[in-house]
């Protein structure tokens, strides 16, 4: 699993992350101060991100000044990565296990910027057909910070922009492909979600929590992390702790808005109930919806186009009325930019 994770973290621009975990990975095989940090998680499941919680949890360290020997390979505390620093990695794991261990408890959790760029190009292709205020909702919100997605900037290759461009967020060459209808009027005029472990970016606790789970080398989501994190610490968004199911239940429709449901990345770790109660919930709801009191799911998640193709990261829509096969609108890198659009 190390190994895995270290080759996506290749893939995915992580030079740093991808020399680390790979050189975990040797020092596990060998028995070494990695192997005895892990005791006890030798039968994780892959999708409990073993790696990426030892990763993260070295990364929270190092963040909060409780381990000043790893802070100059780390670019977050102004330190610069060599491949040396595995060794100084394993060092320390030796030196602090007892420290590290706990903090493997902890679900990764992101709340990855960079996907609000497919939640506002969907609100836009929305709010062009309906013209009505929004109602914005989102299920593995996790700290809420996408629910300001409207308060961000954007651009399109192209140089055509959306957004204040003094926004704190700025998410620029976003959009690729067809131009998502900028000139649409969009307001959101509520707002909310809900998540099994909500993170309270108001307290230093959720900052560091967000911001260890961000790879170090990856500037650029730094840089949008802490500017939704200051966003949401001016005008807090309630997130609920609480399963989709439950928080989908509790959704109504309501004349002269258009209600929208949005997720990203996480509807593979909600069981299979809670997806089919899900289900349920939103064809009765659509069932209620009007022209004047519409209804959307859009969603940014791994799914197949046709059961023949590969696994890619779609954003979606089903709207009501009238209800219909999905709509395929755009594809995403994995961390959300960029978007392509249809």
């Amino acid at each position: 699993m190390f190994r895995l994770q270290a080759a996506a973290c290749q893939r995915l621009g992580s030079t740093m992350y991808a020399e680390l975990l790979a050189g975990l990975a040797d020092d596990l095989e060998a028995g070494g101060p990695t192997s005895v940090v892990l005791r006890g998680h030798e039968d994780d499941p892959g999708p409990s991100g073993l790696a990426l919680r030892l990763a993260g949890s070295l990364h929270r360290l190092t963040l909060a000044g409780k381990a000043p020997e790893l802070a100059g390979l780390y670019p977050t505390t102004g330190g610069t990565w060599d491949s040396h620093g595995v060794e100084e990695v394993v060092g320390f794991l030796s030196r602090r296990a007892d420290e590290v261990r706990p903090l493997l408890d902890r679900a990764p959790q992101t709340n990855e910027v960079g996907r609000a760029a497919a939640l506002v190009g969907g609100l836009l292709a929305l709010s062009e057909r309906w013209r009505l205020p929004v109602r914005l909702f989102e299920i593995g919100a996790s700290a809420g910070l996408n629910l300001q997605a409207d308060r961000f900037r954007f651009t399109h290759e192209s140089g055509t922009g959306w957004g204040d461009p003094a926004a704190p967020v700025a998410l620029l060459g976003a959009w690729r492909g067809a131009v998502p209808p900028v000139d649409a009027g969009l307001e959101v005029v509520e707002r909310g979600g809900s998540d099994l472990h909500p993170l309270d970016v108001t307290t230093e606790d959720g900052r560091l929590t967000l911001t260890s789970y961000v790879w170090p080398d990856m500037t650029a989501r730094h840089a949008r992390l802490a500017g939704a994190i200051g966003l949401a610490r001016e005008r807090p968004v309630p997130v609920e702790a609480a399963d989709a199911a439950s928080y989908v239940d509790r959704l109504t429709v309501v004349p002269g808005t258009l209600t929208v449901l949005w997720h990203s990345v996480m509807w593979q770790y909600v069981p299979r109930e809670q997806r089919a109660r899900v289900g349920t919930r939103l064809a009765a709801l659509g069932a209620q919806a009007r022209g004047d009191a519409p209804l959307a799911h859009l969603a940014a998640e791994p799914t197949r186009r046709t059961p023949e193709a590969p696994h890619e990261f779609w954003v979606c829509a089903e709207t009501w009325p009238p209800g219909s096969e999905r709509e395929f609108l755009a594809t995403m890198a994995p961390h959300g930019i960029p978007v392509s659009w249809e």
